[in-house]
């Protein structure tokens, strides 16, 4: 079968660039414009990705599990059995004061937060841990030290020897140190929640001994609450002893000086803080203001009766002489008003009574006279009283006040000296009352329950040691498969594509089967394999506005990713509805493609472009219909000079007029110069990448350059993918074209 070819469209002279050459550097940086967002996602946690990852690397986690099973299970059989005895008492905030004293013991607030906190630190407290060996003689208990030893200890015994047991038992002050730190890791202090009971356990090899540990504890911790509160009381007696010693003397000093001074500057004092002079003062201050209120009234009584005239003043009315005086003038002016309509003014009778009448009213006057004479005299002698008080309240304040500056020494004496009474007094007090108190044993802790003989080793405990070194096993197993993971920069599922490039994922090729080659896979048309490229197919027809571009250049970052043999699966699908497709190998330093399809490498590509054969003469038919293919031809000494010529794109430029689709399969882009001159002048460029294979960096730099050689990246390929290894649920087949069964006779003659 002859190819398509149009002797009029191959060309062999001038330069038409391609569309893809006149782009610029900003057309590719969507590609990159999510790099960055790369990390971010990195930075979040995907819980989805953390279940993909534990289940991909399930045979580690698991393995690692089981070996920390095993692990524990063998120290828990040689772990010296360890029996726990406990004892429980009962702290109360508040004890029975028998002599109701407060303050005898410098002890915190019982209703405090710290208060329970503070006795849980007491019983764990080394001071208690020496008393309670002291108490039991631990350093001679062969019971105790004699214990059955620990790994950690028979560990110890083969790394050091016996020479630190030897030295410890020449020096008992080392042994009571050993027992004590023995006691503290024994011990423990367990609040019950809710509760003022508090246990206290102990753990030790020998039950007998634990047993008697917890309860010396128990008795130990309450003695030496009594022993606090009898040691405060002690130390404030003899404290109090010397102070009152030290008052005594300095009060009877005091008081002699408070004496001799009031004897030398005559100092007689009647009451607290008053003397003579003080209440004289007192005295004619409250005289002063009787007669200053009687003067006041008295004044104003005499100014009333000096504006009064006859009879307007109230005292001289309330008069009984007056009074008298004017009934007896009433009386005689009626008989003369009487005798006066019958005989004349000048008649004797008429002038007797007329004289009558004006001696009353002289007797009157006089009486008048006589009452404002005594208000006046009354007023004067207020008067003269109120001058008199002032004076002398005045000469009392002088006398008060030189005696208060002559008494300023004896008012500090007198301070001085009711300040050490009063210290006095009341120390000789709170001595009495610490006296009574310190002969009373009170305490607020009791024994609820005491310690029993164990009869079950607390530890080790067998199912916890397995079920906890089956987590730790877990735990190690999957942080194991996370750094993995992590530290495996690979692409592992499309998702990884597109969100570490920014590339849009075309088709994803698996794996073959297991007991398959690819080309057995690629031979089945219901193979996973077919049915990945048939999707990448359908995903070309949709990767642009204008559908299957004309000429593609199929590439990967670094050799072996698959993409020679995505190329010929590719065009063989293409060919297979119907297109002329043309696949030409581009590969000019290692080519394949003949080896794959079996055909003739004397001719192709390079023999072309050193103008000594047509495209004609080079392009070979298949077996498929449709397909066509170009090899590379004999390897030249300079391939990129050959592929940088005009040649290459006269080429294209021909071919697109005789064929629907060509595809380049192109070298590899790192290290080579060849890839990035092919992406240039194809149209678009399919970017191949091996699953679990290609690092991230490395195809960042390939698209990179890609980019700055102004290539149309349209999208790429995700290829030998395991959907189980990857985890990310992708599968490929459906009901009859299931890929994992197809290895049956009729499966591979349906093939064949």
């Amino acid at each position: 079968m002859n190819p398509p070819l149009n002797h009029n469209h191959f060309v062999s002279s001038g330069m038409d660039r391609s569309p893809n050459a006149q782009r610029g550097p900003e057309q590719a940086l969507p590609y990159f414009a999510q790099f960055a967002d790369d990390q971010e996602v990195a930075g979040k946690i995907d819980l989805q990705r953390l279940l993909f990852t534990a289940q991909k690397y399930r045979v580690w986690v698991l393995s690692i599990a089981s070996a920390t099973v095993l692990i524990a299970a063998a120290l828990t059989f040689f772990m010296t059995p360890i029996f726990r005895a406990t004892s429980s008492i009962q702290i109360d905030r508040e004890t029975v004061d028998v002599v109701n004293l407060k303050g005898v013991q410098a002890e915190q607030d019982p209703f405090a937060d710290d208060f329970y906190q503070t006795k849980y630190e007491l019983l764990a407290s080394r001071s208690l841990a020496e008393r309670v060996a002291q108490a039991l003689n631990l350093s001679e208990d062969k019971s105790f030290q004699t214990a059955t030893p620990s790994i950690r200890h028979n560990i110890e015994r083969l790394l050091f020897g016996d020479r630190a047991n030897v030295a410890a038992s020449k020096d008992s002050d080392q042994r009571h140190l050993t027992d004590v730190d023995s006691l503290l890791n024994g011990v423990t202090i367990a609040p019950v929640r809710g509760s003022r009971i508090v246990r206290i356990s102990f753990d030790h090899p020998n039950s007998a001994v634990a047993m008697k540990i917890a309860n010396t504890y128990a008795q130990v911790f309450i003695t030496d609450n009594l022993d606090r509160r009898y040691e405060a009381t002690s130390y404030a007696r003899s404290f109090l002893e010397d102070r009152l010693k030290q008052l005594k003397v300095k009060l009877e000093d005091s008081e002699k000086q408070l004496v001799r001074y009031a004897e030398k500057e005559g100092i007689i004092n009647i009451g607290e803080d008053k003397n003579l002079a003080l209440v004289d003062l007192e005295s004619i201050n409250a005289k002063l203001a009787e007669a200053h209120a009687a003067r006041v009234k008295a004044e104003l009584l005499w100014k009333r009766a000096q504006a009064t005239d006859g009879f307007g003043l109230k005292e001289i009315l309330s008069s009984p002489t007056i009074q008298d005086n004017r009934k007896q003038r009433a009386n005689l002016s009626g008989q003369y008003q009487q005798k006066l309509a019958i005989f004349k003014p000048a008649f004797p009778d008429m002038v007797q009574l007329r004289n009558q009448i004006q001696e009353l009213d002289r007797q009157a006057e006089a009486e008048i006279y006589s009452i404002k004479s005594a208000i006046e005299s009354s007023y004067l002698a207020a008067s003269q009283e109120e001058k008199s008080l002032q004076a002398q309240l005045v000469q009392t304040k002088i006398d008060v006040t030189t005696q208060r500056n002559s008494n300023i020494d004896y008012t500090i004496l007198k301070r001085e000296t009711d300040t050490n009474r009063t210290l006095y007094d009341g120390l000789l007090q709170r001595y009495k009352e610490i006296g009574v108190a310190g002969a009373v044993g009170n305490n607020n802790i009791s024994v609820v329950d005491s310690a029993i003989l164990p009869t079950i080793a607390q530890s080790p405990n067998l199912a916890k040691n397995l079920g906890l070194g089956f987590v730790l096993g877990l735990i190690f197993g999957l942080a194991a498969a996370f750094a993995r993971d992590y530290f495996d920069d690979s692409f592992k599922s499309p998702a990884d594509i597109e969100r570490s490039i920014g590339l849009s994922v075309l088709g994803v090729v698996p794996k073959p089967a297991p007991g398959f080659e690819v080309d057995e896979e690629l031979l089945n048309a219901r193979s996973g394999m077919s049915e990945a490229i048939r999707s990448l197919r359908t995903g070309l027809q949709f990767a642009s506005s204008d559908g299957l571009p004309k000429t593609m250049l199929v590439t990967s970052s670094r050799a072996s990713e698959g993409k020679t043999t995505t190329s010929i699966a590719l065009a063989k699908s293409l060919a297979s509805i119907g297109l002329n497709v043309l696949l030409i190998d581009a590969d000019l330093r290692s080519s394949s493609v003949h080896r794959k399809l079996g055909c003739s490498n004397q001719l192709g590509l390079s023999n072309y472009l050193a103008g000594k054969k047509t495209a004609q003469e080079v392009v070979q038919t298949t077996d498929t219909k449709g397909f066509y293919v170009m090899p590379s031809g004999p390897t030249p000494s300079n391939p990129a000079e050959l592929l940088s010529g005009v040649g290459m794109m006269s080429l294209m430029k021909v071919c697109t007029k005789s064929f629907n689709f060509i595809i380049i399969d192109g070298p590899p882009i790192l290290g080579l110069a060849d890839a990035p001159l092919l992406a240039s002048i194809a149209k678009a460029t399919l970017l191949v990448i091996a699953a679990s294979e290609t690092r991230r960096n490395t195809t960042r730099i390939a698209l990179k350059r890609l980019q700055m050689a102004r290539g149309n990246v349209i999208g790429a390929l995700l290829s030998k993918f395991d959907a189980d290894q990857a985890g990310d649920g992708y599968g490929y087949g459906y009901t009859g074209y299931d890929y994992y069964s197809y290895g049956s006779d009729d499966a591979k003659h349906e093939a064949a």
